[in-house]
């Protein structure tokens, strides 16, 4: 199978969930620690094998953009002081990682939006992170772990892969569920796993939820559903949803779930972000 090296990040939401700071920084670069949230999403793709990344951006977040490019002017600035190592840090990216910026021009929903990076990704199998999903880069070896697991099997098996965590009961009816076959619980594991799904369930009640594992925002997907999300009708809010393109992609190539590895950061929401700052800030001051 054709390895992929594409990858959607979706950013054009204006996270009203971090309200009033997202008013006047987009919340993907909010910190966690020293450095923006996005900085790890991105972090996580490179070093699974991803060389070109897609925003998919609005036009007030230019900022987001700004800073995956080189500010020659304070790049010079910082040299010319002798500062090199500082002005190397801030160009990160490898020289063969490009980040392309796309726009979405409406708000209808994430399954709009990553059909918007079909322009650049083209025929091309590929994988969608989203911002708001920080995973513990500490916990976990991103060049191996979780997403770079589901780059390699679906490398191995072609059939699209979604990652899922383990969840407690109280927490079911926060996520989108996914059934699997003849599994209803799962343990947390040190290791990647894979299974077949069959169907997901949007934030079921408890007693009716198919299985305890919670789709967590990291996608390897067929090309095929782009062709899926592009006859997709707009359902609840107007907005073309992601997960009813996953239906028609189970029913005609099978997809996996990938259960998890360490923990994640939920950067979207203002009480799991501070606490993930927190995280980052205790780990980063004691190194």
């Amino acid at each position: 199978m054709q390895k992929i090296t594409h990858a959607i990040i979706p950013t054009a939401g204006f996270g009203t969930r971090m309200l009033p700071l997202s008013k006047a920084v987009p919340k993907e670069l909010l910190p966690l620690g020293n450095r923006p949230s996005i900085a790890y999403v991105v972090d996580e793709a490179i070093k699974a094998g991803i060389k070109t990344i897609i925003l998919v951006n609005h036009a007030q977040k230019s900022a987001i953009e700004n800073y995956f490019d080189i500010n020659s002017e304070l790049d010079t600035q910082l040299r010319s002081k002798g500062k090199d190592n500082l002005a190397n840090s801030l160009n990160f990216l490898p020289d063969d990682v490009k980040v392309i910026s796309v726009r979405q021009g409406k708000p209808l929903g994430l399954g709009h939006a990553v059909l918007q990076g079909r322009a650049v990704v083209g025929d091309n199998p590929f994988a969608v992170l989203l911002p708001d999903v920080v995973l513990n880069p500490y916990e976990t070896d991103y060049a191996t772990h979780n997403l770079a697991y589901m780059l390699n099997q679906f490398a191995e098996t072609g059939r699209s892969q979604i990652l899922v965590e383990p969840v407690a009961v109280s927490d079911i009816d926060k996520y989108g569920i996914a059934k699997l076959e003849n599994i209803q619980t799962l343990e947390k594991s040190n290791e990647n796993k894979s299974f077949a799904v069959t169907g997901f369930v949007e934030k079921p009640k408890p007693e009716n939820a198919p299985s305890n594992l919670a789709v967590v925002g990291r996608y390897v997907f067929d090309n095929a559903i782009f062709d899926y999300l592009a006859k997709t009708a707009p359902s609840v809010g107007g907005e073309i949803q992601l997960t009813d393109a996953i239906d028609a992609l189970i029913g005609t190539k099978g997809v996996d779930v990938t259960t998890m590895v360490g923990d994640s950061f939920d950067a979207g929401d203002m009480v799991s972000y501070m606490r993930a700052f927190m995280y980052f800030a205790e780990r980063q001051l004691s190194e």
